[in-house]
């Protein structure tokens, strides 16, 4: 294969990734949250109800992550990212074919397991093709594809709106785009090969196990930064649009979160070389305090619009943030560390929205939710802050992301 013929397969590669990004995340996990309002309006689906959805498919998430961290075949990885990606293209049809609540509970579950694929058994076949092929191993365009999926659900359904079609027509247009992008995603992403004898043994000595103080405050901030994530993630959408003077802008605020998310991966990369990545999460969760609770704030379009920016701006930076750490320790199996991390991720995120609608029925809105969010997240930051000075592992970590060089 020539230069010219690898750099055009490399692309195509992290092209696939996108694509799957854009698949399960933007579709079968984000289009609900947009699709949540009308859902409300015209099936009567109650503020409890949609957090227990919610809850589900992020239950389903977290079974997809504890399965890609436990599998240790390269070609079965492979195997269950397709069938992922079949997955996300059902549930998100199914959703269009009923209005009972424990069908939708369960295309829920099922859709969170298919989100695991491209987030999860995604990057690490992408990984895999880029060390193979002597390639840089970087994941930041993957992960711009979260952002764009999200952008891509608001606008999607903001033009279905303006057509006047129902939320089953809706879920029926999200199952034609699915079928669309499932092709790039399938045929791009090439089926792993044999790995050169001895790599793996070799490459197993460089792994550098955390300390026990790391891994029990790393685990209970990133359970914060996991409950503050699901809250906005989930209901952002159903916030703004209750706002009497904010009605219509929910969707567009929603788009804002997938734009800022996009290049979120790079930005925070940088930082990261300036201050470390316990600094770099550090501040990633404070400004995310701050667009949390903003909206339980003030009713403005302006500071709404802006709680979305900080939102979408440092959600997924915090976990790519994390998701590297765990690579730098352990290099040679990177799915140990991130299976426990995402684990501790996932729980907050079953959690949280189902007390998050609960708290919203009895109250009416979603202030109390908005505040204890962003409340978790500080708590994190707290946690990250003591982390970052009594263990030497942190310390480390953070001396080796200011020591990386530009380029």
């Amino acid at each position: 294969m020539t230069g010219t013929e690898l750099r055009a397969k490399r692309f195509k590669v992290l092209l696939a990734g996108v694509f799957s990004q854009l698949l399960c995340i933007g579709v079968a996990r984000f289009a609900y949250t947009p699709l949540l309002p009308v859902m409300q309006q015209q099936t009567g689906l109650g503020d409890a109800d949609g957090g227990w959805l919610a809850a589900l498919n992020y239950a389903g998430y977290m079974l997809g992550a504890v399965l890609a961290a436990s599998i240790r075949s390269i070609y079965l990885k492979d195997w269950l990212y397709r069938i992922g990606l079949v997955l996300a293209v059902v549930t998100t049809a199914g959703m269009a074919l009923t209005e009972h609540f424990w069908l939708w509970a369960g295309l829920r579950f099922f859709a969170g397991l298919a989100s695991s694929a491209s987030m999860l058994l995604a990057s690490g076949l992408i990984l895999h093709w880029l060390i193979q092929h002597r390639q840089r191993g970087e994941l930041g365009i993957h992960f711009a594809g979260v952002g764009v999926g999200i952008l891509l659900a608001a606008v999607a359904v903001e033009v279905m709106l303006r057509l006047s079609m129902s939320w089953q027509l809706q879920w029926w247009g999200f199952s034609a785009l699915a079928v669309l992008l499932l092709i790039p995603a399938w045929r791009w992403l090439p089926r792993p090969v044999k790995p050169v004898a001895g790599g793996a043994s070799a490459s197993a000595e460089q792994n550098k196990p955390p300390s026990r103080t790391f891994m029990r405050l790393m685990m209970a901030a990133y359970f914060c930064a996991g409950y503050g994530y699901v809250i906005s993630a989930t209901f952002i959408v159903t916030i703004v649009e209750r706002e009497p003077l904010l009605a219509g802008a929910g969707n567009w605020a929603f788009a804002l979160v997938g734009l800022a998310a996009a290049p979120a991966v790079m930005w925070w990369d940088l930082i990261a070389r300036r201050i470390g990545y316990l600094g770099a999460l550090i501040a990633a969760m404070l400004l995310q305090v701050v667009g949390i609770v903003l909206p339980a704030v003030t009713s403005s379009l302006p500071a709404v619009l802006f709680s979305a920016v900080l939102y979408g701006g440092t959600f997924l930076g915090c976990v790519s943030l994390v998701l590297t750490m765990a690579g730098r320790l352990y290099p040679a199996s990177p799915a140990r560390l991130m299976g426990r991390m995402t684990l501790a991720y996932g729980v907050a995120q079953i959690i949280a929205p189902a007390l998050t609608g609960m708290l919203a029925e009895m109250t009416g809105h979603y202030g109390i939710g908005l505040w204890l969010a962003g409340g978790f997240v500080a708590l994190g930051a707290a946690l990250l802050a003591w982390l970052r000075v009594v263990d030497q592992t942190a310390q480390r970590l953070d001396a080796e992301a200011k020591a990386t060089t530009y380029g």
